[in-house]
């Protein structure tokens, strides 16, 4: 239903999940482990997978910190998408990447909820993608000490609105790890 012509595929997108960001997450381990849920099973069905890999002034490029969490390996075939903002589009060549396989629906993956993935899926959703969220497979980091809700509350707010987001010809979604289809 995607919006972008001659696009049928899905893709996996596997968002900042780095030492540096998930180090202290909410519920680091479960999240990690259903994106590597997900990530074998994209491989087993032949689904793209995309790596999104942030840095900055706190992420140094090529620090332990700026490293994928070490139970998330990607194969070499796999692209990996550098970024320098929240949403992955942004000053990236993900839209290029994307086009080329014929990707018109994203399952979206990672961290963090209240920044990164929020920027992103609406990012992808403006620019034509069909996105779905994974409600089990996003985490975020405590940032109340600065006015934000707690962390569950983040990420059980997200999955709410996102479930409920519409525009003409897209589709937006929230689903559980066990429920992921990368089916149309």
């Amino acid at each position: 239903m995607t919006t972008l012509k001659d696009r049928p595929h899905t893709a996996l997108v596997v968002i900042d999940v780095q030492n540096g960001v998930v180090a202290d997450a909410y519920q680091r381990d479960a999240v990690v482990a259903n994106i590597n849920t997900l990530v074998g099973k994209a491989r087993d069905e032949g689904v793209a997978i995309v790596w999104v890999q942030h840095s900055d002034e706190g992420l140094e490029n090529g620090s332990d910190d700026w490293q994928y969490a070490p139970e998330l390996v990607r194969r070499d075939s796999e692209p990996v998408v550098h970024k320098t903002f929240g949403d992955s589009f942004e000053g990236t060549d993900l839209e290029l990447v994307l086009a080329d396989i014929g990707v018109g629906r994203l399952v979206v993956t990672g961290a963090e909820t209240d920044a990164c993935i929020r920027s992103t899926i609406h990012g992808a959703f403006t620019r034509g993608y069909d996105v779905t969220l994974v409600g089990d497979a996003h985490t975020t980091n405590d940032q109340s000490e600065w006015g934000a809700p707690l962390p569950e509350q983040v990420i059980a707010h997200t999955n709410l609105y996102w479930q409920f987001q519409g525009a003409p010809g897209r589709t937006a979604a929230v689903t559980e790890t066990v429920g992921v289809s990368f089916a149309g």
